[in-house]
């Protein structure tokens, strides 16, 4: 069950999507309605997972759209049940239990409960059994060990009432290498599909390639005098004559206000800085390495270029966060263009 959440995690969910239904995958998973129904509005006919919270003003459209909710606090079965109540065939939903991430999900004693109030021969039909595993990218197994056997003896229980689910699933990305004994009959990845991981070093890592490249132009060269400052509260002072290159792009696409001063970009092959503070919509970088720059050369703030390459992983470290929010961050202005390979 591919994530595809957070638009696929800035890559674009609808085009992500359809390339990954091309492969194969024949189920999605997203966090809330809205995002399962820009999905099936773009013609995207396969099983969709609503993995977060659900809440009552959204199972019309849940339904309307058919999507598959994760019930992770039995206050919304009553509403649902009624919801349904009138269909022709069961509806599908998963059942989310809480194994020590702290965040959504039912104890085993609600999921009794559940099952005692709501039979598998009612209205709404059992399909999915989940938990979320909270440690698979740390430093130690023991969290997650623990996890998983607390999960294994939720299932035997639930198996040893006569109930048989067909989907059994529990791990996330770095779980899926880490912890081959925590696939059960699904699994779902997410940030190892876009072509990063958080695994330790201590664990040997795929060998995944990134997807995903930021691209934009130089709009503007101009020359500095020492001395001279460039963007707001003149955090960057000339100690030279510079060749400052102004790009397009700034804060309100995702390139990050923190990589002011400390990030780098690639320009005709070569890492050049980020000079100055950057602004919502614009951000300068220090070209007086490279004096070939010109007005409409590209420029790569995530991806390869030449022999040099800056990926997700790498903004995340000048950042102090995680591959994720770089490429969550992208904002949605950015075009998206797609290449076939």
């Amino acid at each position: 069950m591919a994530v595809v959440k957070a638009n696929a995690y800035g890559h674009g969910a609808i085009d992500i999507t359809r390339s990954l239904l091309r492969h194969g995958i024949p189920r999605f998973a997203v966090v809330s309605v809205d995002e399962g129904m820009a999905l099936r509005q773009a013609g995207i006919n396969a099983p969709i997972v609503v993995l977060g919270p659900l809440f009552a003003e959204q199972i019309a459209d849940l339904l309307a759209h058919q999507l598959t909710p994760v019930v992770s606090d039995l206050g919304i079965m009553p509403v649902l049940s009624e919801a349904v109540r009138n269909l022709s065939t069961a509806y599908p939903f998963h059942i989310k239990v809480e194994t020590g991430m702290g965040r959504l999900g039912l104890r085993m004693r609600d999921v009794d409960s559940l099952i005692q109030t709501f039979p598998p021969n009612g209205p709404l039909q059992i399909e999915g059994l989940m938990t979320h595993l909270a440690d698979t990218d740390g430093m130690e197994d023991a969290a997650t060990e623990e996890q998983l056997s607390t999960f294994r003896r939720i299932v035997q229980q639930i198996e040893q009432r006569g109930l048989r689910i067909p989907l059994i699933h529990a791990t996330n990305s770095a779980g899926l290498i880490r912890f081959p004994h925590s696939h059960f009959s699904l699994v779902r990845p997410g940030i190892m599909l876009y072509g990063y991981h958080t695994l330790p070093k201590s664990v040997p890592a795929p060998a995944l390639q990134p997807v995903l490249s930021l691209h934009t132009t130089v709009a503007q060269i101009r020359t500095v005098e020492p001395g001279g400052t460039v963007s707001y509260n003149r955090t960057f002072v000339a100690k030279r004559q510079s060749r400052i290159a102004v790009l397009p792009i700034g804060y309100a696409d995702g390139y990050n206000r923190r990589l002011s001063n400390r990030g780098m970009v690639l320009v005709h092959g070569h890492r050049v800085p980020v000079v100055g503070l950057v602004c919502m919509d614009m951000m300068m970088v220090d070209v007086t390495a490279v004096p070939g720059t010109q007005v409409g050369d590209e420029v790569i703030l995530i991806g390869r270029q030449g022999q040099e390459a800056i990926w997700a992983d790498e903004l995340a470290e000048w950042t102090d966060t995680i591959p994720y929010e770089v490429l969550c961050g992208i904002g949605p202005r950015v075009p998206r263009v797609y290449h076939a390979l």
